[in-house]
């Protein structure tokens, strides 16, 4: 047989304008037919792939970030940009900050391409960490273009407001306006920034940039929420990523909670997105706004009433189930209970589809043979499954974790002459509550002395009042420092309907209810008190064995929140112990936090009488 009869040379060349050669290729196939589709290589030299990581910090979990960098030299993109919040920051510490840059550093140095820096607020919320900041790279905005690709990295921190509340300021507008002047023919423009200014309201120049981006093919990357989604706006796409080892609840797609990296292949048709899940792969519509509206923008389609019994031990207990489908699909429940140390408890149904636009309730009952008290009880854990059953796209499935207790019902009474000055004189025969829900290094507390307290609340026409005692013998106070790094009482306040406020997960603070840390600075100990959503008066004293406090919530609050008629109030009581010589703090809690995995919808609940 002679190899040249069996011998295809193929030679590939471009007869466009610039009448570039492409690649050269042998291929040894003896047959008529060929094993391949075409030989149209997916290769051209204006084309290139670089990454994007998002927000680290804000909660970091450890090991997260340093594993998407890892991963990113199994890639071997071409360049790595940033959106911010890359270190914890939120201080004025010198040497705290220098220690967090050089972790941060530490992460970096593996990194086989080169790193683009952008700030976020937990980076850039200060004077001193500005100055650090210039230190370290010299500008906080800057631009580059490369292959006929203009890319602008932005400060939306650049008037230290701090967290929903970011700017673009009049001399940073200019720059962008001069840079998109002279970069008027470039293919695409790729702008990155830390929040996502186009969701925020008083963003300054915000919008005159996005007037000046309309006219030009162009994406916005941003980070901030911890939760990705893409939105079509300004004749561009408009993204924001959700963590690569900051704080998140990791809810899953659905929720837009994940860790991921971006993987972005320039084209000449624009950018084409991959999320680089540390567990899979996506493309760019991971998230859309329709499925945001489905699932993150609505209560989670299962919910358990609470119930408040006015028995101290009742033997049975009922509540009910409610399964709301919103959407104008099938929805499938499946719900599974795990054991219970008390209570005996049954689902009347447990796997069920809830029609288009409508309800279903049935009952949970509960058994509790051995008579236990419920200020002792613990709570329970059902897990639902939902999937929404679509006929022209592929199911969208989500989960969630119900926990659940019947809580004791707690009163607040009416009383009338309270003065707020720290003394404890006006609370003798109240109902004091106890809170002894303790975590932290069990070597770090050493007892009742080291850390305790006790609350009582009233209300008054123009009041609702918390009163607390606490015990405390080694106050840490640090006047310079950040607010939730020393010793403070944290109060949450929620005075809306029951039927909302049970279900609140921490979302809408400032909005929809009050969050109130008061530390024992002696200047401004309260944090960022002018941004509060009612003026809160509180005072404090300090006593042999620690400290007293009163606080006041303005009854003109509550009665816009919850109504004149208003019949309830959440509270959310804590308190973080940082002794001196300890490394971590002791944490005190009546409930778990509001928007902690363990958090028990409708506890803290507290009715008029």
């Amino acid at each position: 047989m002679l190899r040249l009869a069996s011998l295809l040379c193929l030679v590939l060349w471009s007869a466009g304008a610039s009448a570039q050669q492409k690649p050269t290729i042998y291929i040894d196939i003896p047959t008529e037919k060929k094993p391949w589709n075409h030989i149209e290589w997916n290769e051209s030299p204006a084309q290139f792939q670089f990454a994007i990581v998002t927000d680290r910090t804000g909660g970091h979990r450890p090991g997260v970030f340093p594993m998407g960098i890892r991963k990113l030299n199994l890639l071997q993109p071409e360049f790595v940009m940033s959106v911010g919040d890359l270190i914890e920051g939120y201080t004025k510490d010198t040497v705290q900050l220098n220690a967090e840059w050089k972790e941060f550093m530490s992460f970096i140095e593996p990194l086989e391409a080169p790193f683009f820096y952008v700030p976020g607020n937990h980076d850039f919320t200060n004077e001193v960490m500005e100055a650090k900041w210039k230190e370290l790279f010299g500008v906080s905005y800057y631009h580059f273009v490369y292959k006929d690709v203009l890319f602008l990295c932005l400060n939306s921190e650049d008037n230290l407001r701090g967290a929903g509340r970011g700017t673009i300021g009049d001399e940073q507008f200019e720059y962008i306006k001069k840079v998109l002047e002279e970069n008027a023919g470039v293919k695409w423009t790729l702008v990155f920034m830390h929040q996502p200014l186009w969701v925020q309201e008083d963003t300054k120049r915000w919008k005159d940039v996005e007037a000046l981006l309309e006219g030009r093919n162009h994406n916005v990357f941003a980070g901030h929420y911890h939760r990705y989604w893409k939105a079509q706006r300004n004749n561009g796409k408009y993204i924001a990523l959700a963590t690569t080892g900051g704080g998140s609840r990791l809810r899953g797609r659905a929720y837009g909670e994940f860790d991921h990296v971006v993987w972005a292949t320039m084209t000449e048709e624009g950018p084409v997105l991959a999320n680089l899940f540390l567990d899979g792969i996506w493309d760019e519509d991971v998230v859309t706004e329709d499925l945001v509206d489905l699932v993150r923008n609505r209560p989670f389609p299962v919910q358990i009433a609470p119930i408040y019994g006015e028995a101290p031990a009742p033997a049975e207990l009922s509540a009910e189930v409610k399964a709301t489908n919103r959407s104008d699909t099938k929805m499938r429940v499946s719900l599974k209970g795990y054991t219970h140390d008390h209570l005996f408890y049954q689902l009347e149904q447990t796997d069920f589809v809830v029609e288009p636009n409508n309800v279903a309730t049935f009952a949970l009952k509960m058994k509790n043979p051995g008579q236990t008290p419920l200020s002792e009880m613990s709570s329970f854990t059902v897990r639902a499954e939902i999937t929404y059953e679509f006929e022209a796209q592929p199911n969208v499935s989500f989960s969630n974790d119900l926990k659940y207790q019947p809580f004791e019902r707690h009163p607040v009474r009416k009383v009338s002459g309270r003065k707020v000055d720290g003394d404890l004189k006006d609370w003798k025969g109240a109902e004091w509550i106890s809170v002894d829900r303790r975590d932290g290094a069990p070597f770090d507390y050493d007892g009742p002395a080291d850390c305790s307290l006790k609350f009582a609340t009233a209300y008054d026409a123009d009041y609702f009042y918390v009163a607390v005692d606490l015990a405390d013998n080694d106050f840490f106070v640090a006047e310079d420092g950040s607010y939730w790094d020393q010793d403070g009482l944290i109060v949450g306040l929620d005075a809306r309907p029951k039927h909302l406020s049970a279900f609140n997960q921490g979302e809408g603070r400032g909005r929809d209810w009050i969050a109130y840390l008061r530390t024992f600075k002696s200047k401004n100990p309260v944090y960022d008190e002018a941004r509060l959503p009612a003026a809160v008066t509180s005072a404090v004293k300090r006593t042999e064995t620690g400290a007293t406090l009163e606080i006041a919530f303005p009854m003109e609050y509550i009665e816009k929140m919850g109504g004149a008629d208003w019949s309830s109030l959440r509270l959310g009581l804590g308190y973080y112990d940082y002794d001196a010589r300890d490394a971590e703090p002791t944490t005190l809690f009546w409930f778990p936090a509001w928007n902690a995995t363990d958090d028990v919808p409708g506890s803290g609940m507290l009715f008029r009488e």
